[in-house]
């Protein structure tokens, strides 16, 4: 996968979780807790979602490498360069 459909996965993702939250205006730098309203559970079904759509292993201490679209899409690609 590339960047931009990384960016599309996660945004889809997002909009099945916080179905109510504008992701028009995402800024891909500022974690997405800062810009949705998002508590702690929200952020673990993201990466629950991510590891069962595209059954990939994210370990517990990478979890911060989620917080925002650019650090997802990084941490990710590498990931899922061959889907």
């Amino acid at each position: 996968m590339r960047a931009a459909e990384i960016k599309q996965a996660v945004r889809d993702i997002l909009s099945d979780i916080a179905p109510d939250e504008d992701l028009s205006d995402l800024k891909e730098e500022v974690p997405f807790r800062d810009q949705l309203e998002m508590d702690s559970m929200d952020f673990l079904d993201i990466v629950m979602e991510l590891r069962k759509r595209y059954r990939i292993q994210i370990p517990e201490e990478d979890y911060l490498e989620l917080a925002s679209m650019a650090s997802t899409v990084k941490y990710l690609e590498p990931l899922m360069k061959d889907m």
